[in-house]
This record gives C-alpha cells, structure tokens and sequence, in this order.
C-alpha cells in the first residue's frame, strides 16, 4: 500500500496535522478506528467504502467521501479490496472553517463530502484529482482547494488555544481553569468548542487522555498497566478498563492482542498505530 503525507503551509498547518494520499489493498476488509483527538476529511477516488459509527448505527457508503469530526465511538471502515483516496488529518478545531453547519450537528454522524461542499463542486475537484500527475501534485491540489475554501470563523482562536493547553496536559486540566483563564463562563467555552469541534471541552480532554495513554501502550513488548493507568491520569486501573472500553468496546488486554495480530501479520505496514482489525 502507498502511502504519501505532508505537512500543509501556512496557514492550514495551524489547522490540519498532514494531507495524504493512500493507494492501495487495505491490510484487512474491515477496520475499526478508536476514538482520537483529531477530525478527517476523505476525498474518495476509488470504490465506494463503508462506515458504521457505533454498534447501534447503520452502516452507510461513501462513494465520494466524507467529513468527520471528532468521534467520541469507535469507526467501523469497510474497504473495497482496493482503495484510493486523498484527504486530511485535522486538529481538533480545523474543520470549521470548512463546514456550512456547527460541527456539533455532524458529531458521530459521518456525511459524504458532497454534503459539505456541494455535488459540483466536489465532481470537479475529484476529476481534478484523478487526471494529475502523482500523489504530490494531487496533494497540492487539495492544498489549494482548502486555501481557497478557508474562511473566518468566530471563537476559533479561543478554541485552539484552549484545545492546545488540554493536548499539552494530556487532558488532565480543570475545565474551570480553562475556563477562568479565558475570562468566560465554561457554558460559553462549552458552547464554542460545541460549535467548532463538535464537543465539549470536557469530552477533548477525555478523549486526549485516553489517546495519550494508548500511545503510550507498546504492543511488543511487556506491558504495566497499574503504572500506565497512573501515568495517564487514571483514579486507579479499573477506572483505566472502564474508560478503554466506553472508547473501544474492548478491555486493554483483548486491544494488545489485537495490535500484536496486526503487527504480525502485517509488519510495517503504514496503517499501523491505531487502526486495528475488525475481521
């Protein structure tokens, strides 16, 4: 599989983490994508995929692409046996420059991508796209498109600045000092971080926590799990267990077999870090 990523210039880099560019047969039919600190955005050029978000939802198919922003449940990816796409790994707070509605109305709901931008629009950016020359200048393309679709948007520096001090904490800060530290009420901050990332700041430094103590997890190796629950800012591992499985639906032990199954069936593979099979 091919696999082609970058950092975009200023001044989406304070917005999104890399563009990409993926080619390929996906190591497993079916993924399953944890809950993370982060948003993504699919400009599908190859057969339709699937997702379900949550056991309770409806799988539904992308054929052109999708907006999601940040889950708070486990994605399900259902790949064709090959796939190709273009999108973008985005901070927190970076799609709402690029949305027409709050990300809260699209929290755990993915839409397709013409939903977003309308049908032309993207018809002619995924023609653009398929006829250029190679990942690059299919990246730069993109690039360009989300320049040119960038806009103002209320509150947003409010919001990063206090999505940075969550991210640099790994989620362990009082809402209310971030709050008071912003001079507003934590009802406004909520109702911003509602707005721009779909969540409240409460459930960002949740979900934060509990990516920073799946980071910290080496799959290869032995694992303490008292003393990795503590460094995360766990009360005690039990709270751990619980928490891993609101995000999962799995207990950390069944998630460490699983990582090792990819990781030996497929070593090296650029999927890798966070996606695992859901075969």
């Amino acid at each position: 599989m091919e696999y082609v990523s970058r950092v975009p210039r200023l001044p989406l880099d304070a917005l999104i983490d890399d563009l990409y560019y993926l080619d390929g047969s996906p190591p497993y039919a079916r993924l399953m994508l944890p809950p993370m600190p982060a948003a993504l955005l699919i400009v599908n050029l190859g057969p339709p995929f699937r997702i379900r978000a949550g056991l309770d939802i409806v799988t539904a198919e992308y054929a052109d692409g999708c907006v999601i922003t940040m889950p708070t449940r486990a994605l399900e990816f259902g790949y064709p046996p090959r796939t190709r796409s273009v999108g973008v790994h985005v901070k927190p707070w970076g799609l709402a420059p690029f949305l027409p509605m709050p990300a809260a109305e699209l929290c755990d709901r993915p839409v397709t991508i013409e939903q977003v931008w309308g049908r032309r629009a993207v018809a002619e950016l995924r023609d653009r796209l398929a006829t250029a020359d190679g990942p690059d200048e299919m990246l730069t393309l993109l690039e360009e498109e989300l320049m040119r679709r960038l806009s103002e948007t209320a509150g947003l520096g409010l919001v990063r600045r206090t999505s940075s001090v969550i991210a640099a904490t790994g989620g362990a800060v009082a809402i209310g000092d971030l709050s008071e530290a912003a001079g507003i009420s934590s009802t406004h901050l909520a109702q911003r971080f509602k707005e721009l990332v779909g969540v409240t700041p409460k459930r960002l430094a949740r979900t934060q926590r509990f990516a920073a103590a799946v980071f910290a997890i080496n799959p290869a190796g032995p694992i303490d799990w008292s003393y990795l629950a503590a460094r995360a800012g766990y009360f005690d591992q039990a709270h751990f267990g619980h928490e891993f499985r609101a995000f999962t639906g799995l207990t950390p032990t069944r998630y460490v077999e699983i990582r090792r199954r990819f990781l030996r069936e497929h070593p090296g593979h650029v999927m890798d870090g966070w996606p695992l099979p859901a075969d």
